[in-house]
């Protein structure tokens, strides 16, 4: 059995080396770029061979799980919250992903941003986002889950608005920041609303997840905690997964994030910040299931968000929105497995996910280091010009479409499983779905890799340094659905369900096969089509005008109405009133005390007199 010290410190180190990275490179390599990725890398690697020692002993029955090692943090007379690593197979899982994922695309940043001038500013940010993904992961209290939630959204701004020259990739920062912090005003309120019922007793109030996973059923039973709380609790906490994991309507920030490092984009999409929303709802999933209702808000929130951002990407010509769009999608994917209550094929999925879409991400980058450009109508021909970024795209492409085989079949048809199972409707919306993703991903390819090439395109393939990182990324993407990931959060493998996959595959030859007529065989005018269904390109190139709306309510809302009504509050009540108000009442005073003291004595004895004759009136009446 392997117990005692070297469990924990390699529980802290998976937790603190990437925080050791981030603090080293400003002290230690801020002007030295070499120095700052080595630190940065090893910061992850570190944490990654720490999770496969911890995988390893437990497969081999040496560890058991779940475990947690803590410290004193917060200590009040009636709050006592330690500071804690949980080790579990869910967070042993995530953690792989987080420090394995992002080794990956740390390694390729290195190549990607070789000529930025913020180059150790970049893997410092970029250390200090493992590190606040990481404390998301193990956490062992909403408190902790609350500050690396909070640091994630700080990094993904600092990361997205990294060419802050830009004024859109500065503006695209501060619009993830400000939806995110919408939607977590909701989550905190949810996490209070939690501590506070968590114990009738104030001192026995906690919010540790241990703990509130005991108490809140004899809670419910005993009528401290009602249904209705337990409900509204629910929504409020899913309002964090609203703007992190971007489900509808919140998802209006994450196409604008590709205006950040295509390395970022990778990172943000695959294995970090979009994931937390999803493994907040899988960590928690014990919370939602006393509350039916919130998991089908979460569910139809869910397949609402997958259709409509797969059709956003169908008439999206920016390869990274499309991958945006699709990530959105997923997302969606994800989210209604939980609402459906499969947290365990959300986070199957979740898993493969990260493999196939940091592996596209990180070939679209590949695509605009060697072209300079990311317009697919401005590429073409890069099957020739980019064989390694082509085949990788292409193995990618064919994983997120669910081809059979590779790892995105399995982990999307479990969700299909699931919702023909218990909804119905959203098992249609999740197979047309399927039959969009094939369309834009097969148009992604055939237009930018199969196309001809557009006049004045000189394109060269990536360096190794860049392409290493491709390749496993690939191969991942290939395998990922053998790697017994249920079984190893404890769901056995069900009947194959040959219905649902011939459905499945059906909707993806279908989507695929038009997209291939279109875009390839010309066979069909992709003019004709828009031209024929004006109003529906109008709305998907418009994104269903929700930034419109959004602009609109900012402008004229906030700024005219409440805005304006606060400006005139302050200005005539605050300022004139209470202020103004004050200072001429003093002045007033003073003048009728200045009238007052005269310095003449016959005065004094008027007043003396009219004094006395108040007095003996006053006396007389009472």
């Amino acid at each position: 059995m392997v117990t005692g010290f070297p469990v924990a410190l390699a529980a802290w180190t998976l937790l603190l080396a990437p925080l050791a990275a981030a603090a080293g490179i400003p002290l230690l390599g801020l002007h030295r770029k070499r120095l700052s990725a080595s630190l940065a890398i090893g910061g992850l690697l570190v944490p990654f061979a720490c999770a496969c020692w911890l995988l390893l002993h437990t497969l081999q029955g040496s560890l058991h799980l779940p475990l947690e090692v803590k410290v004193s943090w917060l200590l009040l007379p009636d709050l006592a919250i330690p500071f804690g690593v949980l080790i579990d197979p869910l967070s042993l899982l995530m953690s792989l992903i987080v420090t394995g994922v992002g080794s990956a695309i740390f390694i390729y940043s290195t190549g990607y941003m070789a000529h930025d001038s913020g180059y150790s500013r970049y893997f410092t940010m970029l250390s200090l986002f493992a590190f606040s993904m990481l404390t998301i992961v193990l956490a062992n209290n909403w408190l902790e889950l609350f500050i690396g939630w909070e640091l994630v959204g700080f990094c993904s701004y600092a990361l997205i608005g990294h060419w802050f020259e830009k004024p859109q990739a500065a503006d695209a920062g501060k619009k993830a920041f400000l939806v995110n912090r919408v939607a977590d005003f909701g989550f905190m309120l949810g996490i209070l609303a939690l501590w506070a019922h968590s114990s009738p007793l104030a001192a026995e109030r906690t919010l540790n997840y241990q703990l509130l996973q005991t108490r809140l059923p004899s809670l419910l039973q005993s009528g401290w905690l009602s249904h209705e709380t337990l409900v509204l609790t629910g929504l409020l906490i899913f309002c964090g997964v609203l703007g992190k994991s971007a489900q509808m309507p919140l998802h209006v920030w994450l196409p604008d994030a590709m205006e950040g490092p295509t390395p970022v984009s990778a990172l943000i999409h695959a294995a970090t910040m979009v994931a937390a929303g999803v493994y907040m709802l899988c960590r928690n999933f014990w919370l939602f299931q006393g509350a039916p209702a919130v998991l089908e808000t979460i569910a139809w929130v869910g397949g609402a968000t997958a259709f409509f951002s797969a059709a956003l990407a169908v008439v999206e010509p920016d390869l990274k929105r499309i991958l945006a769009y699709s990530t959105l999608s997923q997302l969606g994917y994800m989210v209604m497995a939980v609402g459906l209550g499969g947290h365990v094929a959300g986070m199957y999925h979740l898993t493969t996910h990260a493999f196939f879409k940091a592996l596209l991400f990180l070939a679209a980058g590949s695509v605009i280091h060697g072209t300079r450009r990311q317009n697919i109508r401005e590429l073409g021909g890069l099957r020739r010009s980019m064989p390694w970024t082509s085949a990788t795209f292409f193995i990618g492409a064919l994983a997120l479409c669910g081809f059979p085989a590779l790892s995105g079949f399995f982990s999307k048809d479990e969700i299909l499983v699931l919702a023909h199972e218990h909804n119905a409707l959203l098992y249609w919306i999740g197979s047309v779905t399927a039959g969009l993703t094939a369309f834009y991903a097969t148009r992604a390819w055939c237009v930018a890799f199969l196309g001809q090439a557009p006049e004045h395109l000189h394109a060269h393939e990536s360096p190794p340094v860049m392409l290493i990182p491709l390749v496993l990324l690939s191969v991942l993407s290939i395998v990922g659905g053998y790697l017994g990931i249920p079984a190893f959060l404890g769901e056995p493998a069900g009947a194959f369900h040959w219905d649902v996959a011939a459905t499945s595959l059906a909707a993806i030859a279908t989507g695929a096969g038009l997209a291939w007529l279109i875009y390839r065989r010309k066979a069909i005018a992709a003019e004709a089509i828009a031209r024929r269904c004006a109003w529906l390109h109008r709305l998907l190139v418009n994104r269903y005008f929700f930034d419109d709306v959004y602009t609109w309510y900012v402008e004229q809302v906030q700024q005219r109405l409440i805005a304006g009504a606060c400006a005139l509050f302050e200005r005539f009540i605050i300022i004139g009133l209470a202020v103004n108000g004050l200072a001429w009442l003093t002045q007033l005073a003073g003048r009728a005390i200045r009238r007052v003291q005269t310095g003449r004595v016959q005065g004094y004895v008027l007043g003396f007199c009219c004094g006395i004759i108040a007095l003996l009136y006053l006396a007389g009446r009472f």
